[in-house]
């Protein structure tokens, strides 16, 4: 076999493969005759079976087995002499032959690029800063109260943080609309869950009075039919219920999980949660200014290969998270070009990433692994168990092992970039609902 590779782009490759005719019909042969003498065929005794016989039924598929090992190891071959590095896969061709006694095919493929990651010592970024005190566990406590809230009907005007009982229709133009109407709806006040406007026009009402007023849908509402058109609405309140918060006691805490009820420990589990979540939310907003400080500085090709994968997996998840939800998606096609522009984010980031661990030796190390493992067990009834679970398969290390990679690689930015503290309030870093 010979093969010569070209250069047809920045990353595109194409490698020429000629392989002689008789090599390809002497290892034929061989495989047919080894197939005889095991083959099975209606009317024959094993190992007795014609070889025209085999070769007429198994002849074409031994052939394409024989091209296909063929290629692959000169493939394999011509990659490992010009020390190549092949992202995705390559695409085998048959091309014109000169002669019969010689098979030519082609092989086109991408190589990984050349990743600049940019010079990082100006890159300006802000590490949130929060000490979790008594103030912020208190916050958390009244957090978990109104999650436990029983409501009671109360005889007042309705008021933010009620839970309140709507019948309404509404209609554009003087005709109705799909999601225009519903009986006996529940809405929370202040929860976000209903338009601001809507929200706003209920509060001040008493049980049984209606009310009609106007709204405005947003331009970019999700129900296209309705955006940026106005609905009048007829709306009667039928029940307001206020919200009454369980007693932080005994009884709470043994809802949260203390089994001997102890109000204390509640509170220093409590604590501990909100520390790790904090701890979270603060690596999380870090990392995200690192991965934007990366992507922003570096300068590459992209292999559009890896990008074609990369389309394919977020279209089989997104199927799987339909169908987890109860959706026929053969219902729901999700075009993979849709997502063409993640995949091009997530690429490139991988790419940068991979760069920056290799460049500063990043890998990440046995004993981090074990840290993370460990400080993600601690939240399970038997940790050292949990960490067991993780260590007896490799595959359920792969989380964790990346998870580290990414925090060395965060970590290594902000030592090289102008990194400075910056103090945040724990209701703005947990987000309205969770303080």
């Amino acid at each position: 076999m010979q093969a010569n590779l070209e250069t047809i782009g920045n990353l595109e490759r194409r490698l020429n493969i000629s392989v002689p005719a008789e090599d390809i019909n002497s290892e034929v042969s061989t495989r047919l005759r080894r197939l005889a003498q095991t083959v099975k065929m209606h009317g024959f005794r094993p190992g007795k079976v014609p070889m025209k016989v085999v070769e007429k039924q198994y002849g074409m598929q031994v052939r394409q087995e024989v091209l296909a090992d063929k290629l692959q190891k000169c493939f394999g071959d011509a990659v490992r002499e010009n020390n190549l590095r092949v992202a995705g896969y390559p695409r085998f061709e048959t091309q014109p032959a000169q002669s019969d006694a010689q098979l030519q095919y082609s092989a086109t493929f991408e190589v990984y690029p050349e990743v600049k990651v940019g010079d990082l010592a100006d890159a300006e970024i802000s590490r949130p800063v929060l000490k979790v005190t008594d103030a912020e566990v208190d916050k958390t406590m009244e957090v978990l109260r109104k999650q436990r809230a029983t409501y009671e009907p109360v005889e007042r005007a309705a008021q933010n943080e009620d839970l309140v009982t709507v019948d309404f229709s509404g209609r554009i133009d003087d005709e109705s609309f799909p999601g225009g109407e519903a009986k006996d709806l529940q809405v929370l006040l202040g929860a976000g869950r209903m338009l601001p406007e809507f929200e706003r026009a209920i509060v001040g009402m008493q049980p049984n009075e209606t009310r009609t007023f106007d709204l405005t849908y947003p331009g970019d509402y999700h129900a296209k039919e309705v955006a940026g058109k106005t609905a009048q609405f007829t709306l009667t309140l039928k029940r307001v219920a206020e919200a009454k918060l369980p007693a932080v006691d005994s009884e709470f805490a043994k809802a949260l999980g203390v089994a001997d009820g102890d109000v204390d420990k509640m509170r220093s589990e409590v604590r501990v949660n909100v520390e790790r979540e904090v701890d979270a939310r603060i690596r999380a907003r870090l990392k995200e200014q690192v991965f934007k400080v990366l992507t922003e500085r570096a300068t590459l090709d992209l292999p559009q290969s890896l990008v074609e994968i990369e389309m394919r997996s977020l279209a089989q998840a997104a199927q799987r998270d339909l169908e987890a939800r109860g959706v026929k998606v053969k219902d729901v096609p999700i075009p993979a070009d849709i997502l063409r522009s993640q995949a091009e984010r997530r690429v490139r980031l991988g790419l940068i990433l991979s760069e920056v661990v290799r460049a500063n030796a990043l890998q990440a190390k046995p004993d981090q692994v074990l840290a993370a493992v460990e400080h993600h067990a601690k939240s399970f009834e038997q940790p050292q168990e949990v960490v067991k679970w993780y260590y007896s398969s490799p595959e359920r290390l792969q989380e964790f092992e990346s998870a580290v990679l990414e925090q060395n690689v965060v970590d290594w930015v902000a030592s090289v970039a102008k990194t400075a503290d910056t103090a945040v309030q724990f209701e703005e870093l947990m987000g309205k609902g969770n303080a």
